[in-house]
Formats: C-alpha cells, sequence, structure tokens
C-alpha cells in the first residue's frame, strides 16, 4: 500500500492505538488530541487501511510470544490457563501465516476397475 500522506492527528492516532490505548479507539481519539465531539466512526473510517495494516504488523510482532507460549506448554502443562493460553497462540499464529501442515497419505493395494451398468433383461 502507498503511503499517504496523514495529519498530525491521523498519525498520533495510529501511534497511541496500540501502545498507550492498548487498542482502545476512543482513548486513542482523546489521546491524539481529537475533540470530544469527533464521531470516532469517522476517525476509523478514514484510516482504516492504516489500522489494518498496522493490526497485522502487531500480529506479526506477536508472533514470537505466541510461539514461545506453545512451546512453553511443553515445560509446564499443569499451567493454571494453559488450554486457553495455547487457544490464543494458536490464533495468533494461524492469522500471520504460520499453520500446522498437515499430510496425508494414500497407499492402494490393487486397482480399481470400473465396469459399465449390467443390462438387464428390460434393456433389450
Amino acid at each position: 500500500m502507498a503511503d499517504r500522506k496523514l495529519t498530525e492527528k491521523q498519525q498520533k492516532f495510529l501511534d497511541v492505538l496500540f501502545e498507550e490505548a492498548h487498542g482502545n479507539v476512543v482513548q486513542a481519539k482523546k489521546l491524539a488530541g481529537y475533540s470530544e465531539t469527533q464521531y470516532t466512526g469517522s476517525i476509523v473510517a478514514s484510516l482504516k487501511d492504516e489500522i489494518l495494516e498496522r493490526t497485522n504488523m502487531y500480529l506479526a510482532q506477536n508472533g514470537p510470544r505466541a510461539a514461545m507460549a506453545m512451546v512453553g506448554a511443553l515445560h509446564d502443562p499443569t499451567e493454571l490457563g494453559i488450554k486457553e493460553k495455547m487457544q490464543a497462540a494458536k490464533e495468533v499464529m494461524d492469522r500471520i501465516g504460520i499453520i500446522k501442515s498437515e499430510k496425508v497419505q494414500i497407499e492402494s493395494t490393487g486397482g480399481v476397475m470400473l465396469l459399465p451398468p449390467k443390462k438387464s433383461e428390460d434393456d433389450e
């Protein structure tokens, strides 16, 4: 995506959204200096592509943590909340494109022969 020129407030909104605001768009709006009366939906709509791009980057940045959580479960499988932690780690890894590979092996001991249907006495 080509970088477009953003206003100072738009840039600040994006900068604080994944930091101090912890993903809260209303809080990011306030921290960026928008007025209370400014409709939050219009800010988000105008920055949709940039928000999606940064969301993907945020998930990618947390991919290593997700991997560490999965491997950490090998060291302490009795950890409290491990199932939820593993599910969250799996979701993050799925979304950044790291998926488990599945191999399917098909074996056959004999061939298959397809025959035409039998003719009945009514067909003749």
